[in-house]
């Protein structure tokens, strides 16, 4: 095995001390959390390094799920970690709406399913975002909004296509009224489609790098 830096090794220890006590591995926010780290960005890439190095293995069958090597008893695949690799698609505008991105991805975001509050099985897509519309939902500029492809209920925060321009904004659907995109700051007004309102994905959390 590769020789680890001082910080690998704590995360290590930490990890294998905490499958001892408890049966499982904790959680990614928990590392985080132990350690101080701004973001569970940070996390993931020392776990990946762990696993460059052969300190940790991924779990056959179960994408993104690890085990301690040379552990005697490793931990159950039902109770490891899961992490999975989010598309970056560019940016998106939280202000007045703005021309349609690439549809390329530019970046992967790794990212702890749980933490993140990601349900299994869907299709998921992450914008960075570009303006103060959205301030008071606690979204800011340079965020990273992690979006789940699903039809929208209100009061949903969304990114959506409308007239032909993206914007993230509040989906508001009254009864008996058409859709409309509402700003979560005064300084914007809400915005209501002309011909077309297209729900590319539904806000699920963000990533912020401080």
């Amino acid at each position: 095995m590769e020789s680890l830096t001082v910080r690998q090794q704590e995360i290590l220890g930490f990890i294998r001390v905490s499958s001892q006590k408890n049966g499982y591995w904790p959680s990614i926010r928990e590392i985080q959390q132990h350690f101080g780290f701004k973001s569970t960005n940070a996390v993931a890439g020392h776990l990946l390094a762990l696993e460059r190095k052969g300190a940790i293995s991924r779990i056959p069958g179960h994408a993104r799920a690890y085990r301690i090597l040379g552990n005697k008893k490793p931990t159950p695949p039902d109770d490891t970690l899961t992490v999975v690799d989010i598309p970056v698609y560019g940016n998106i505008v939280a202000g007045y709406p703005e021309g349609v991105e690439s549809g390329h991805a530019i970046a992967q975001l790794q990212i702890d399913v749980e933490s993140a509050g990601l349900a299994r099985g869907r299709q998921n897509f992450a914008l960075r975002v570009r303006g103060d519309s959205m301030v008071d939902a606690g979204i800011h500029d340079g965020d990273t909004v992690i979006l789940e492809v699903r039809s929208p209920r209100s009061g949903d925060i969304v990114a959506a296509l409308i007239d032909g321009e993206t914007t993230l904004k509040r989906y508001v659907q009254r009864r008996g009224q058409p859709p409309f995109l509402k700003a979560e700051n005064t300084a914007y007004p809400s915005i209501h489609p002309i011909s077309e309102l297209v729900i590319q994905g539904v806000a699920t959390s963000i990533v912020r790098r401080l």
